[in-house]
Formats: structure tokens, C-alpha cells, sequence
């Protein structure tokens, strides 16, 4: 079978070689299916940590850790920080204590959203078919593209890890197979900077000593009842029948035992792209006073339409997140007339909401405000739905963007922030 050398896409490694003939990288990679599969997920290696070891060298053979706030969470974690034990989602604290000479870095939403809408520009040149998940993910198909790029999916994509690395400085990983849950699980197999492929022929063989949560959809519960019924492989489920499954499961007996063989019948579907933007924050201490978690929220919403903005971006469903001292999490959404990008807007909306929930009384550890049902810039705030006073609230928030952009987020702060 062919090898393709990921460094400098040569093809001529004989079957023995370790390194490339034509520029010694050891970076080769095998598989008899690989020119013949077309559906890739991919996804950015480690995204905000490497975009803030892109732009400030010094940090590079730093631990580093994008989140902060003594009660925060890590929001993502440089690979180095990870040998320490340092995870996404973990509380700052425990963080700290597994690594406590690493880096922090509070996030730049606005500045990965960027980065993020470059990488999906790099992909759309590649195929019009691309199905973002996130600022840093997405799935590609590539059938059809061969007579494009003159070179099979395979080789079109490392292409395209070449040049996302070359222009904008960060590195992916890349899964490549049939369908879209099997390149999402190969993206998993080789990080960072990978390139796994997992083929029709050897699907079930590579899951199979997988456990059932290398499923979307299984989490700890769900596991917790096939370990029950003393099922702790997918190779299990790949030898039980689907009807006894569904017996005992329901649906999710049918959904485990065909993921388990591999098989997804999803498209790749450029209209599903990422479901909303959101940001949080986790007080320092718990907060009852309604004017504090007020002022608080104007700043979460000032977040949200950075990263709207940046992306080209709107939403036309505003959700309110809180989380009480007891860790109860309530949310409260509403829809708007049309999507909105505006800080303004959606902080009415949430105001609204937030006056409606909070008494006064029960305390909060966290707030957050985020949009869904997200739709291109061109279709947000148009005036002609709005009355005269939010026109011009939109003209002075949009006046006020250029003056930040000019001299500086301080430039102009509203006094509800102070």
C-alpha cells in the first residue's frame, strides 16, 4: 500500500521505510483504504492555548492554562499542562495544585473567533461541504473533490493541515473514514498533529476494546447500567443482538449497537453548523444582590457579541444560564423577532429574564448568557423590524465598536459595567 508523508506529501516510502525518502520525516502513514474514504473530522489541537503560544513565543515550552478565577474552570489546557494531569472543564483550584507553575491566561473569545472563521475559510477552498461543530472543529466531505485537487481526500487534507499550520500558525488533527462518527473517533486516536484513519474493513476491530462512552450519547449513567449487565466493551455490543438490546435500552440499545459496528447513516450537512456562542463566568463568592449578578451580566453579554461579531455571526434565541450556591442549574430562554449580534439587545433580553428568576434571596455561583439558532450577519438586527429608539441604540453600540477597535476596550465603558 501507498504511504503518504504528511510533511511533504510524498508517496514513493517502500512498504519498510520509517522515514520519507524524499525529506526523512517519520511522519508516514499506511492503510490500505485510505485514498478510497472521503468523510474527515477535524479538529484544532489544544486551540486556545496554541493560539496564545502563536502570538507570545515566550510561552512556548510553558505549561500553559487558558481560564482563571480561583473558582473558574480550565477552559483548555496546552498539551504540556495535560502531562501534569490538567484537563478542560476542571475547577481552577485543582488545577493549580496539579500544576502550579503553569501559565494563565484568561480567554480572548473575540481573537479565537478570528482564528476560528479562518480555519473554516481554509476548509470551504478545500469542499463546500463542511459541517462546523465548534470554533475549532468541523466535519468535512471531500467525495467528488479528486478531480479539483487532482490528489484523493487523503492527500487533500493533509494539504490542508499544511497550509492551516503555514498561515495561521496552529496545528489540527485530522480522522479520516466513511462516515462521520468514525472520523471523529480516528481524530481522537492521534493527537496532536495526527492523521488516523480507521477503514470499512477494520472498523469493528478498532472498536471493538473501545469502552461504550467512545460513543456519543453514553455518559457515566448510561455506562454505569451496561457495566451493570456486565457490558464494558464495545466489542460486547458488537457480538449481542440489536433487538435484546433495544428490549433492555430502547432506543439507545439500537443507537450503541450500530455505532458499535461503525455505522452512521448522518451526512455531513453544511446547514447544521455550531448551535451558539455563550459565555460564564463562576463568582468567587456566591452572589444574591439582582444589581451585582446585573452587572455582571452586561459584561457576559459584551462577550458574546465580540465573538458574534468576529465570527459574522447572530442569534435569534437569547438563553440565560445561573447556578445556584447548591449547584442546581436553572436556564431561561426566549426567542427573538429576528437573530441579533448586538451586546445591547441581548442584554435587555437577558435582563428580563435574569429580573424574573433572581429574588434577591437565593445566592449564585455562576452566571451565563448565550445565543442558538445562529444566522450569518447579513440576516441580524435588520432595522426595518425595530422601532426608532433601537436603531439608534444599534448605531451607538456600532459607533462605539470602531472607537474600541481604534484606542482599546477601555475606551468607552458603559456605566452599568462599572
Amino acid at each position: 500500500m501507498a504511504a503518504l508523508c504528511l510533511d511533504c506529501l510524498d508517496r514513493t516510502a517502500a512498504e519498510n521505510d520509517r522515514h520519507c525518502p524524499r525529506c526523512r520525516s517519520p511522519r508516514l502513514r499506511r492503510h490500505p483504504e485510505m485514498d478510497a474514504l472521503a468523510v474527515a473530522h477535524i479538529d484544532c489541537d489544544a486551540f486556545y492555548a496554541s493560539i496564545e503560544k502563536r502570538d507570545d513565543p515566550s510561552l512556548a515550552d510553558k505549561p500553559l492554562i487558558i481560564g482563571g478565577g480561583k473558582r473558574g474552570v480550565v477552559s483548555t489546557a496546552c498539551y504540556l499542562a495535560r502531562t501534569f494531569g490538567v484537563r478542560s472543564a476542571m475547577p481552577m483550584f485543582k488545577a493549580l495544585k496539579a500544576c502550579p507553575h503553569a501559565v494563565v491566561i484568561k480567554p480572548d473569545m473575540a481573537k479565537y473567533a478570528g482564528v476560528g472563521r479562518e480555519v473554516k475559510r481554509l476548509m470551504r477552498e478545500t469542499t463546500p461541504l463542511v459541517e462546523s461543530l465548534s470554533l475549532d472543529e468541523a466535519f468535512l466531505d471531500l467525495s467528488g473533490t479528486e478531480r479539483l485537487h487532482r490528489h484523493s481526500p487523503a492527500v487533500t487534507l493533509a494539504a490542508l493541515a499544511k497550509r492551516i499550520e503555514a498561515q495561521l500558525g496552529i496545528t489540527v488533527s485530522i480522522g479520516l473514514s466513511h462516515n462521520k462518527f468514525l472520523a471523529k473517533f480516528s481524530s481522537e486516536l492521534d493527537k496532536p498533529r495526527g492523521f488516523a484513519v480507521v477503514g470499512h474493513a477494520d472498523a469493528m476491530e478498532v472498536l471493538a476494546p473501545r469502552p461504550p462512552t467512545a460513543i456519543f450519547g453514553v455518559g457515566k449513567s448510561f455506562a454505569a447500567a451496561l457495566a451493570a449487565d456486565g457490558i464494558a466493551t464495545l466489542g460486547q455490543i458488537q457480538a449481542m443482538d440489536e433487538t435484546d438490546l433495544m428490549k433492555r435500552y430502547g432506543n439507545m440499545g439500537s443507537h450503541v449497537w450500530r455505532l458499535a459496528r461503525g455505522e452512521d447513516s448522518r451526512r455531513v450537512d453544511p446547514e447544521g453548523e455550531a448551535r451558539g456562542m455563550s459565555a460564564e463566568t463562576t463568582f468567587n463568592e456566591d452572589i444574591a444582590d439582582v444589581l451585582e449578578l446585573d452587572r455582571i451580566l452586561w459584561s457576559m453579554c459584551e462577550r458574546v457579541s465580540a465573538r458574534a461579531k468576529a465570527a459574522g455571526l447572530g442569534g435569534a434565541t437569547v438563553t440565560l444560564k445561573l447556578r445556584t450556591a447548591d449547584f442546581r442549574l436553572i436556564t431561561r430562554r426566549t426567542t427573538l423577532h429576528g437573530p441579533t449580534q448586538l451586546a445591547e439587545v441581548l442584554y435587555q433580553t437577558a435582563h428580563r429574564l435574569l429580573t424574573a428568576t433572581a429574588d434577591g434571596r437565593a445566592k449564585y455561583r455562576l452566571i451565563g448568557v448565550g445565543i442558538s439558532g445562529l444566522a450569518d450577519a447579513e440576516s441580524c438586527d435588520l432595522f426595518d423590524l425595530f422601532r426608532a429608539d433601537e436603531k439608534k441604540t444599534a448605531d451607538a453600540e456600532r459607533a462605539i465598536d470602531k472607537v474600541r477597535a481604534k484606542f482599546g476596550k477601555a475606551a468607552i465603558v458603559k456605566g452599568r459595567a462599572l
